[in-house]
């Protein structure tokens, strides 16, 4: 291939009003000492450094965007608004020993946008294994490995993805990104939501126990705040283990904002106005993340891989309707969106379109419908808190689709009245494991019919229900599951209790999850073991267990 050269300052410009963001969060805040939690002891040895890893994510047949973040000098740790510009060049190779360079540039890293770094590289070939790295001032990053997305008009005969969802660093280890990563044949991993938390250290689910705190010790509310959070989940090895083996396909849910965020607040939000911590925390978002937004300020857009997927992804907290009470009719209400309207008419227009054998749906917060059932009082409490219901228990969950019903029926009307088979939503936020078909019509299923499928991942360390209850892994689901399925004959599997992850793999035949759980999530060396598998088949919109992972 011939080698290109091509320059990335385009993509790391920041405005003057965001330049003005940062300096005010620098001014007015004490940073040195605990922004320097954010980072390895080593950071006050040497510098230039890259202390947060490498990472690639958004693949296109011809390109891939690559991210880092340097750190200049000893004191510009994240956060804080100061440190030299810096001159940081990117190098793309056929091979790890970097012989055969394809592609390299260089762009400059800035206190404006926290020394990260971003090169969205074009020029690549379709389908292909590429190593990458960056360097600054002689210091040489970690190489990594990435995988451009196949040809639009491809005939793929397979993809493997890994599908994660919420990840509480105090509350363990992260585990099952050390398990992904060492997979070695994955195109992609998807990240559906929750890659950080937003609490003050000790105030989110962790069975009683912080295994390992987090900085900033407080609420994080401010763009500094989300910076040197964003920075403390990148010092982890296994999250950079795993960035470094494929690309990632990120999306947001609450936790990269606040709890239960909405497009005008959050549950947990008191401090000052939400329009400032809502851009502090897209701000972010997008220096620390590989993530290429189709339009400014949101997570939703499209990737192809190939004739056989077409990836739909959303945006499920920027333009949401603020969240109801269960049982007053108001979810019910045309004017309340999860979507918005822009967003809903973009995703079904999507869907009508593809050509592609399956369409999957990257979905922040479950879309089947859910009714409690009859869970003892003991059960109901810690399943009405993880879920946010009202403690009574009712039959949705105000935050999920649930919540709003017109935007759901809607959709799947769309799918039905379109013939649009092969829908698959891919789902995290529950923290539980679920194999689901998505119901025209709960009420009367499976005498009705099936729009599509869903498949969610439960959580990588954050809070299940045995957690929150305090009892043994797999207590709380042998009760729960049986009692959640009679009540919601959609839902094939629910696994109420443990950690882990999926591998979704897809051919023209069938979409298969493949659940994997890990073993303990305050331990390092955690364990990985496959558990169930669920595959829905080329033209029947509904889920059927199946005996093997691939």
């Amino acid at each position: 291939m011939t080698s290109r050269y091509r320059s990335s300052d385009q993509y790391n410009a920041l405005s003057p009003r965001r330049r003005s963001v940062v300096k005010a969060a620098a001014a007015t805040a004490v940073l040195a000492g605990p922004l320097a939690g954010a980072l390895p002891a080593r950071a006050v040895d040497a510098a230039p450094a890259f202390l947060h890893g490498v990472a690639s994510g958004d693949p296109l047949p011809d390109g891939v965007l690559l991210w880092t973040r340097v750190t200049p000098t000893p004191d510009a740790v994240p956060g804080s608004g100061i440190g030299p510009d810096v001159e940081v060049s990117w190098t793309v190779a056929l091979d790890k020993a970097f012989m055969n360079v394809v592609a390299k540039g260089s762009t400059t890293a800035t206190a404006a946008s926290d020394h990260t770094v971003k090169a969205d590289i074009r020029g690549l070939s379709p389908a292909t294994d590429y190593w990458f790295r960056f360097s600054a001032g002689g210091t040489d990053s970690p190489a990594a490995r990435t995988r451009t997305a196949p040809a639009a008009d491809a005939p793929v005969a397979n993809l493997r993805f890994g599908v994660v969802s919420c990840a509480n660093w105090e509350a363990g280890y992260f585990s099952a990104y050390r398990h992904l990563a060492a997979r070695g044949d994955l195109d992609a991993w998807l990240h559906l939501g929750d890659y950080i938390y937003e609490y003050g250290s000790g105030d989110y689910g962790t069975r009683g126990k912080v295994v390992r705190p987090h900085a900033p010790t407080h609420e994080i509310v401010t763009l500094a705040d989300y910076r040197v959070r964003h920075a403390t989940y990148k010092t982890d090895p296994d999250l950079q283990a795993l960035h470094t083996k494929a690309p990632v396909i990120a999306i947001w849910d609450d936790h990269e904002f606040a709890n239960d965020t909405w497009s005008g607040g959050a549950e947990n939000h008191t401090e000052g106005a939400w329009a400032a911590r809502q851009a502090a925390a897209k701000q972010a978002y997008f220096e620390w993340m590989p993530v290429r937004p189709a339009i400014a300020g949101t997570t939703y857009r499209r990737l192809r891989f190939g004739k056989l997927v077409d990836l739909s992804l959303l945006d499920l907290r920027s333009f949401r309707s603020q969240q109801v009470s269960v049982g007053n009719g108001e979810v019910d209400d045309p004017d309340r969106t999860l979507t918005g309207r822009a967003q809903l008419d973009w995703l079904k227009a999507n869907l009508k379109s593809s050509d592609t054998t399956w369409r999957l749906v990257g979905n922040s917060v479950m879309i089947s419908p859910f009714a409690v059932g009859s869970l003892s009082a003991d059960l109901l409490k810690p399943l009405a808190k993880l879920l946010g219901l009202p403690q009574e228990g009712l039959a949705l969950n105000p935050d999920q689709w649930d919540g709003y019903t017109d935007d759901r029926r809607e959709l799947l009307a769309h799918l039905r009245s379109n013939a649009i088979r092969n829908t698959v939503f891919l789902t995290g936020d529950i923290h539980m494991a679920w194999a689901n078909d998505v119901p025209v019509d709960a009420g009367t299923y499976p005498l009705s019919a099936s729009a599509a499928t869903e498949f969610v991942v439960t959580s990588v360390t954050s809070d299940n229900l045995d957690d929150i209850v305090k009892v043994p892994e797999g207590t709380v689901s042998a009760i729960a599951a049986p009692v959640i399925r009679a009540a919601n004959r959609h839902v094939h599997w629910v696994d109420t209790d443990r950690h882990g992850y999926g591998v979704l793999d897809i051919t023209a035949d069938r979409a298969q999850m493949d659940y994997y759980v890990t073993s303990d999530r305050a331990k390092q060396d955690a364990t990985s073991r496959w558990t169930r598998s669920y595959r829905t088949r080329n033209g029947t919109q509904k889920v059927e267990r199946t005996y093997d992972p691939v």
